[in-house]
C-alpha cells in the first residue's frame, strides 16, 4: 500500500507538505498541489476512507434528491450536465454521491432517509417542496443546496436565471413581429411562476395583451401534455403565431402535432423552447431556445455544498443566479403583423 511517506520521498518534499497538498490547503501553491496529486495518482495512491471518516467524523457521501415525475430522468441533457458538474466537483474533493427520490410516494420522508444514510449534505435537484420530509430536511442542521428553489435566506440556492432567459426570448420574438404569442407552461413551481410573470410583464411593456386562452398547462420534460396543449392552441378561432414550450424536450410533442397539420415551422407557425439540448439543434429547422449552463450549475452546487459541510458555522449562505444564452435556430419566423 502506498503511503504519504512514500509520496513525500518520491516528490522530495516533507510528509506534512504531501498531507496539506492532498487536502488542497491554501498554505501550498497550486503548482505544488498539482504536482503532488499527479505523482500520487501515478503511484496508485488511494486514501484510507475508514481512517479519514474516523478522523473527520464525516462519511464523505452526498445525498442527491431527484424526483423523476415524467420518466425523462437523468437522460435529460440539462439534468445530465448538472449531474456531471456535481460529480466532477465531488470526486475532486473525495466525496461520493448517492441518489434518493420517490415521486410515487408522497409520504416519503427525505429527512429520516438522510439521517439513516448519514449523508454529510444533500443537494435537492428536483422535489416537491411541500413534502413534509423535504421541509424537515431543510429545517434541520444537515447542509443543503437547492436547485431553482429559494427556501429562505439561511439556505443556499442555485438558480438558473429564468428571468433573463425568458425576457431575452420574448424580446426576440416580439422583434420578429409577433404579437399573438402563446405559452405552454409546466406545473406550478417557482420556475413556472417566474417565467409566466416575466412573460406577461415583457409583453405588456410592448403593449401586447395576452388572452387567457393563450396560456396552456403542460408538464416539464413531457411531450405528451405539450402535444395536447399545442393541438388546443392551434384549434382556437384566432390561433397564436408563436408558441413557447416549457422546455425543448416538451417541444418535441408540439412539433409532432404541427407536422400532422401540415404546417411549416418557421413559416406558418413559430415555436420557442428552453434548455438548449443538443437534439433540438439537429431538427429542421433548428429550435430557437435558451441554453441553461447545466455544467456550471452542477459544479456550483457541489462546490457550495462541500464548502458548507467543511466550514459549517463559518459558511455564508447565498443565492446564486446562473445565466445562459439564446441559441438562434430557424423556428421563429419574421412576420409583419398589423
Amino acid at each position: 500500500m502506498i503511503t504519504l511517506k512514500d509520496i513525500a520521498k518520491e516528490c522530495g518534499v516533507s510528509f506534512s507538505t504531501v498531507s496539506k497538498a492532498l487536502k488542497d490547503s491554501s498554505e501550498i501553491s497550486k503548482e505544488t498541489i498539482d504536482f503532488i496529486k499527479k505523482k500520487a495518482e501515478e503511484m496508485g495512491y488511494h486514501p484510507n476512507i475508514a481512517a479519514r471518516t474516523l478522523r473527520t467524523n464525516r462519511t464523505y457521501d452526498l445525498g442527491v434528491i431527484f424526483e423523476d415525475k415524467t420518466g425523462s430522468g437523468l437522460q435529460h441533457q440539462y439534468f445530465a450536465k448538472i449531474l456531471s458538474g456535481l460529480q466532477e466537483v465531488a470526486q475532486t474533493k473525495g466525496y461520493d454521491i448517492t441518489f434518493t427520490g420517490s415521486a410515487l410516494n408522497k409520504n416519503y420522508d427525505y429527512y429520516t432517509h438522510a439521517i439513516g444514510r448519514n449523508f454529510d449534505g444533500v443537494a435537492i435537484l428536483s422535489a416537491d417542496f411541500e413534502n413534509e420530509g423535504i421541509k424537515r430536511l431543510l429545517k434541520s442542521d444537515i447542509p443543503t443546496v437547492t436547485l431553482d428553489y429559494i427556501f429562505d435566506k439561511n439556505h443556499t440556492a442555485i438558480i438558473s436565471d429564468n428571468n433573463v432567459g425568458m425576457k431575452e426570448l420574448i424580446e426576440y420574438v416580439i422583434q420578429q413581429g409577433h404579437k399573438k404569442i402563446a405559452m405552454i407552461h409546466g406545473e406550478e413551481t417557482l420556475v413556472t411562476k417566474e417565467r409566466k410573470k416575466i412573460f406577461l410583464e415583457t409583453t405588456k411593456a410592448h403593449g401586447i395583451q395576452i388572452p387567457d386562452e393563450y396560456f396552456a398547462q403542460g408538464l416539464y420534460h413531457d411531450p405528451i401534455t405539450s402535444s395536447e396543449a399545442t393541438n388546443i392552441l392551434l384549434s382556437l378561432p384566432n390561433p397564436p403565431t408563436c408558441i413557447f414550450f416549457p422546455d425543448d424536450y416538451s417541444a418535441l410533442g408540439g412539433i409532432k402535432v404541427i407536422n400532422s397539420k401540415n404546417l411549416t415551422i418557421g413559416k406558418d407557425i413559430s415555436i420557442v423552447g428552453y434548455d438548449g439540448i443538443m437534439l433540438t439543434s439537429m431538427l429542421l429547422p433548428p429550435l430557437t431556445t435558451y441554453e441553461q449552463d447545466g455544467e456550471k450549475i452542477g459544479k456550483l452546487i457541489g462546490k457550495e455544498l462541500i464548502k458548507n459541510i467543511e466550514q459549517r458555522n463559518e459558511y455564508e449562505n447565498k443565492i446564486f443566479l446562473v445565466s445562459g444564452r439564446i441559441l438562434y435556430g430557424g423556428s421563429v419566423a419574421k412576420i409583419d403583423e398589423k
